[in-house]
């Protein structure tokens, strides 16, 4: 592993051309700040294992939270911080609401991620 001097930039000298074609590219503050609000729901430990579950199946809140080992009020209350965030939808019949992602967008999301992950623990 490299020493942390080695991690810091020494020189003086500024890549202008390379910071300016950046620069033009940098999404506006507004679409950062949602970026980073977006992330901050997927950092929830159960909130990722309700996305892990709803990745395998469409779930009703009484099966999640039988699965998570958590109270059906628990389970609602992360939903609906999935659900703000745009990361599930949801479908009534009847009585019963079932939950699933949003779209492939967040499914994708999570399976990378988790490949990621697993690249960790494999090498």
């Amino acid at each position: 592993m490299a020493a942390r001097e080695d991690l810091v930039c020494d020189c003086e000298v500024i890549h202008g051309d390379i910071v300016d074609a950046v620069k033009t590219k940098m999404p506006d503050d507004e679409n950062i700040y949602d970026l980073s609000d977006f992330f901050k729901v997927l950092g929830d430990s159960t909130r990722m294992r309700i996305i892990w579950a709803l990745d395998e199946s469409e779930m009703c809140v009484c099966d999640i939270a039988v699965l998570l080992n958590m109270t059906k009020s628990a389970i609602s209350h992360q939903l609906r911080a999935l659900r703000e965030a745009n990361l599930v939808k949801f479908r009534r019949e009847g009585k019963t609401v079932y939950y699933s992602l949003k779209d492939d967008h967040v499914r994708d999301i999570y399976e990378i991620g988790m490949e990621h992950i697993k690249e960790k623990y494999s090498k």
